[in-house]
């Protein structure tokens, strides 16, 4: 059977339940992958189709607590009630089970099903799927139990964030209405162990040691549950849930996570990220000392010829400039080829066109960011087109636009410049054209980036470059 986005779209057509019911099933349907997580399990969700005979699967959950080779059935399949023993059971008398399934020959999960309930109706069944080394492990018991807990809480409008995701080797502690742990994996004893705590099953929750020995806390606003400790020189974060009722303090589970590893990696990351933002810094400040040189030496020459070439090189150097500069305040090894273009046009083509000259520009379409190492050639690339328009496109004119227009192609992106100039002369071949800066344009794109670019003329001259997806973020 086809699936179909609208879940609520589905329940209407092929379900008798009603909308408080389905909301219902929505509402606890946010908890699945967190219980799936917590109990090492599949998580399924069958609901009675308008024939009783007949389930439809609306949810399925594969742990990210361990790796699984079963193959789920899709979300929206429908299975006779006959082939789902337990799941029938569980319709029919309204309470759980606990037995086997046997997913394919040698492989047999423990399951466990339970009834979801609005009022006296069974509205739908939750299974649980996971292998016998778990399901046989001392105090997996106190999991499903807790695993009840957390089907009842999730009936209620509750904070989804603290349910997000667990993965393997998170330490996961089970404590009782009196603080008193009940279970703990193997995880969560080796991160107490390493503190030097040992003790745990029955006693209270280690709270006052970890203060004692707590060098440093740190809170996340916008998730109150969630601290990262640090003790010595192990970082932990550390989630706290509290399932109440009335207020009244019912189980607390605590997951636990070693992010030293993490931390010291995000730190060298950083001081990296500032070394290379430094060095951008430099690099641009660098080449706006070589193009004020020679600027200099061009207003000592006589020659015009010579003027025009300083000139020109100076307005290449300060393209460059400009790229170097954006990267310097990024702290992505990536360029924005928007920003940049808009960056050239209001610091670099004022140099190239008269004081009275009235340059305006547009910029339109999605961002386009490209790998640093494409930067410095792309700086160049748009200036020689903005150059381009400049010398021959407004000749004779006190006023001209340039524009960027970008677009998602299927094989990569678009990057189109244009002005609303004279155009191309006719008869114009890009091949011939013996342009220093429609060289430079030429190599740049098809040698270094690896595109293709063609030339138009559509009321104005347009330059339109074809970058490949295989060189958009670096790959």
């Amino acid at each position: 059977m086809k699936h179909h986005e609208n879940d609520t779209a589905i329940y209407r057509e092929h379900t008798a339940l009603t909308a408080v019911q389905i909301e219902l099933i929505r509402r606890m349907s946010g908890c699945f992958g967190f219980i799936a997580d917590f109990a090492h399990a599949h998580l399924l969700l069958y609901v009675k189709t308008r024939n009783p005979d007949v389930y439809m699967i609306m949810r399925h959950h594969k742990p990210h607590t361990f790796y699984s080779q079963v193959e789920l059935p899709k979300v929206g399949s429908t299975v006779q009630a006959q082939m789902e023993p337990l799941v029938a059971y569980v319709f029919e008398k309204e309470k759980s089970i606990h037995g086997r399934r046997e997913w394919r020959l040698g492989m047999t999960l423990d399951m466990y099903a339970y009834p979801i309930k609005e009022d006296n109706d069974v509205i739908g069944v939750i299974t649980l799927e996971t292998s016998k080394e778990y399901a046989s492990g001392s105090n997996y018991y106190q999991t499903l139990d807790t695993v009840e807990l957390l089907m009842q809480y999730s009936k209620r409008n509750i904070d989804m964030e603290r349910f997000s995701p667990i993965f393997a080797g998170t330490g996961v502690v089970i404590a009782d209405n009196k603080n008193r742990i009940t279970y703990v994996n193997l995880s969560a004893k080796r991160i107490y162990r390493a503190l030097g705590i040992n003790h745990l099953l029955g006693a209270r929750l280690p709270d006052r040691e970890i203060s004692a020995m707590l060098h440093r806390e740190t809170f996340d606003s916008s998730r109150p549950f969630e601290k990262e400790i640090q003790i010595g020189d192990m970082i932990l974060l550390q989630r706290d849930i509290k399932l109440e009722e009335a207020g009244i303090l019912q189980r607390r589970i605590l997951l636990l996570s070693d992010v030293t590893e993490v931390r010291k990696k995000e730190r060298e990351i950083k001081i990296k990220t500032a070394v290379i933002q430094e060095i951008h810094h430099r690099v641009k400040n660098n080449l706006q000392t070589i193009a004020s040189l020679l600027r200099l030496q061009g207003r000592r020459s006589k020659s015009p010829e010579v003027k025009a070439a300083l000139q020109e090189s100076t307005n290449r150097i300060l393209s460059m400039a400009v790229a170097h500069e954006f990267l310097s305040q990024h702290d992505r090894e990536e360029i924005n080829v928007n920003e940049v273009t808009k960056g050239i046009i209001e610091r670099v083509a004022p140099n190239m066109v008269d004081k009275d000259f009235v340059l305006t520009s547009k910029i339109e379409g999605p961002e386009v960011v490209l790998p640093s190492q494409n930067a410095s050639n792309l700086a160049v690339i748009i200036n020689e087109l903005i150059l381009n328009s400049i010398e021959h496109g407004f000749e004779g004119r006190s006023h001209g636009l340039i524009g960027l227009r970008t677009a998602i192609e299927e094989k990569g992106y678009l990057i189109e410049l244009y002005d609303d100039g004279i155009g191309f002369p006719e008869n114009f071949d890009i091949d011939k054209a013996k342009s220093l800066g429609l060289q430079i344009i030429k190599t740049l794109v098809q040698d270094d980036i690896g595109g293709s670019f063609e030339m138009k003329n559509a009321q104005g001259a347009h330059c339109i470059l074809h970058i490949p997806v295989k060189n958009v973020g670096g790959e």
